[in-house]
């Protein structure tokens, strides 16, 4: 099926107005692993802890426990992507199987091992490469440094043919290059100039190159990418020119005896688990009008979005076969009443109104849905301190100007970004996301960049789009008596909060899995590789109890003498004095409920089968009626009133208010 422009498909006319934020996660993702085998590379480090097992392996094994890790994670939560592993400077060579059609069975690049090649991984490549960073004997005979210097050229070029056959319609390839060496063909300029020339083919073909160049402090060694890098990574690719810029940092494994010291493994974790998802824009070749005759284009990304388990088809066991097969679903629409196939054109949509159903044909749904084509159009600005934290009706939107349809209009974009930021003002937009959606109206909050004590690019400048409530969306709050903390408790608490503040008052939720959906993963993993399943999942949001109790402990005793204080100086100053009960024992709360603002105490609610008046008249339901406010009403206030109309209806909350407007309906039509 064709895409439009926006990303959705002719046949998602008949959709809802919900946006499908499932299709961001539909891009193919193609990574191949470039992994330097050195002798410098094999070398563990210098300082390594025997309590800590991740602190004495070599970069090369450590990179090579990162690709499994990844590998892990990508067989679940995005099966589509593939995923290969190319080690390079090794004493043997092998490259893909050879294929008698094409007559490439016997190309080879000297020093160049693939070790996995580039495809979806299945649960064998997964349990191939768990033996190799696990068996040390296997590891030595594989992981053997050349005594010859691996061509750049070769590996660069060994690459673009794997993307070229394996992967050449995917959008986003990226080649991981892990190694330490900043200077290679230090002595041979014409060797270096030809890998500049295959970076830029690789560049050329829309593979982004990623490096992680890795340090060694404890022998004095820092990596410096002008001597050559500069020259081959670029910060940007042609299929996804917003791509992140390179590592700014080097990847060092920190001293032992450092106080927070983290390992290379870890290192080299965090940086790769930071860039391994491709960053896949929600709708692109968008309208954005900032004034008449003004228009550029934007792309728009979901940078935070919770992930749930996600089922991607439903398999069978078939009969005398153990191999699972992948369902073929077909749908078909049934009478009720004679069991015939209806087709597609017997069916239209209705809508009950006043009693009646009233049908419509598709052209007429579409022109009842149809509010214009996909657009931001700026209608005004407003202070951002108008905006309440509570005036957000869904998640937000990331955009970012993109050049494809209008050339300038990053600069007319960063102009707006930077008068917005200025003043401290926002834009009031209007938003339609895409065709036959309903039209929004939406803040344009700017954003300024963000980097973390590495210097790596933490949040992109750009604005958000945060989607705001119409009248019909805000609600009154229950009215309740509201009892505000004394300037005490206040400040007793605040002294509680500040013994637990995360490291430098930073959230990072990049630190925190979640536990249930790693724990979905894990049970996948188990049964895919034939693990044993695992008794206790690791949840990492929980308390740290006792850390808690030895910083904050003694405030919180000091704070609950406090509030016991102060309660008994309110019960004193509002004669909330405790009732004795029968037993002797004392009861909270002896006073009157204070009355609600509007004169009205508070109803009690009326349990089934009790007798008395639900406090409803015909009056008060009918204007309920007419505001669509039945629904505030309890279920034995409706089912008292419907009891004395003669009213059936259901058990649940639902049926008994359809049951209420269809009375009220019934009588308008009468």
């Amino acid at each position: 099926m064709s895409e439009s422009n926006y990303g959705r498909g002719d046949d998602d006319d008949e959709e809802e107005e919900e946006v499908d934020e499932s299709g961001y996660k539909t891009t193919k993702d193609a990574v191949l692993f470039a992994i330097d085998v050195s002798e410098s590379m094999l070398t563990k480090p210098a300082d390594i802890d025997e309590k800590r097992p991740d602190t004495m392996l070599s970069p090369t094994v450590a990179a090579l426990k990162c690709a499994y890790a990844l590998m892990q994670q990508r067989i679940i939560s995005n099966p589509n992507d593939m995923m290969g592993i190319l080690l390079f400077g090794t004493e043997k060579s092998k490259f893909q199987e050879g294929d008698e059609e094409t007559g490439r069975g016997g190309l080879q690049y000297p020093h160049c091992y693939l070790l996995t090649d580039l495809d979806v991984p299945a649960a064998a490549d997964v349990k191939q490469l768990r033996s190799l960073v696990e068996d040390e004997e296997e590891a030595a005979d594989l992981l053997m440094a050349s005594k010859e210097e691996v061509s750049m050229a070769n590996v660069l070029f060994c690459a673009n043919q794997i993307f070229t056959t394996k992967a050449p319609n995917f959008s986003s390839r990226r080649l991981f290059l892990v190694t330490d060496n900043d200077y290679p063909h230090a002595s041979n300029r014409d060797a270096r100039n030809s890998a500049a020339v295959r970076a830029k083919d690789l560049y050329d073909l829309g593979v982004t190159i990623e490096l992680f160049p890795i340090s060694h402090p404890d022998r004095g060694y820092t990596f410096d990418r002008s001597k050559f890098y500069n020259d081959i990574v670029y910060s940007a690719s042609p299929s996804d020119p917003d791509a992140p810029a390179p590592l700014s940092a080097d990847i060092k494994p920190a001293s032992s005896t450092a106080k927070d010291g983290i390992s290379l493994l870890q290192s080299l974790l965090s940086s790769i688990a930071s860039r391994s998802a491709p960053r896949r824009s929600m709708f692109s070749h968008m309208p954005f009008e900032i004034g008449p005759g003004l228009k550029i284009s934007v792309k728009g990304y979901i940078l935070i979005k919770r992930q749930e388990p996600k089922r991607t088809s439903y398999i069978y066991l078939p009969p005398n076969s153990d191999k699972p097969q992948i369902v073929s679903g077909v749908g078909q629409m049934i009478a009720d009443d004679t069991a015939r196939t209806v087709e597609k054109s017997e069916v239209r949509k209705a809508y009950k109104f006043g009693g009646e159903t009233i049908s419509f044909s598709e052209e007429e749904l579409a022109k009842i849905k149809h509010f214009g084509d996909p657009v931001i159009r700026i209608i005004g600005f407003k202070p951002l301190s108008m905006l309440p934290i509570w005036a957000q009706v869904k998640q937000s939107y990331f955009i970012y100007p993109s050049e494809d349809d209008f050339v300038g209009s990053t600069r007319v974009f960063s102009a707006l970004h930077q008068k917005l930021l200025r003043d401290d003002k926002m834009a009031v937009a209007w938003f339609i996301a895409r065709r036959n959606a309903a039209p929004t109206l939406t803040a344009l909050i700017p954003c300024r960049e963000q980097r973390n004590e590495e210097g790596e690019q933490v949040m992109p400048p750009g604005l958000w789009i945060k989607r705001l409530p119409f009248a019909d969306d805000i609600r009154e709050p229950p009215e309740m008596e509201v009892v505000k903390a004394p300037d005490a408790l206040t400040d007793a608490m605040r002294l509680v909060v500040q013994q637990l503040q995360l490291p430098k008052a930073v959230y990072d939720p990049s630190k925190y899995p979640n536990p249930g959906l790693q724990w979905f993963y894990r049970i996948l993993q188990a049964l895919a590789l034939e693990e044993d399943l695992p008794e206790k999942a690791e949840d990492k949001t929980l308390p740290k109890w006792k850390q808690i109790n030895k910083r904050a402990g003694p405030y919180v005793v000091d704070w609950g003498k406090i509030l016991d204080e102060q309660y008994r100086m309110w019960q004193q100053d509002n004669d909330r004095h405790p009732k004795a009960t029968a037993n002797g024992a004392t009861k909270r709360g002896g006073g009157a409920a204070p009355a609600a603002a509007n004169g009205r105490g508070k109803k009690v609610k009326a349990e089934d089968g009790e007798d008395g008046d639900s406090g409803i008249t015909d009056e008060e339901m009918r204007a309920a009626f007419a505001k669509d406010a039945v629904k505030k009403f309890t279920n034995p206030q409706l089912k008292q009133w419907m009891a004395g109309k003669g009213i059936k209806g259901g058990t649940k909350k639902a049926e008994l208010v359809d049951a209420v407007n269809g009375y009220f309906e019934t009588k308008m039509t009468d």
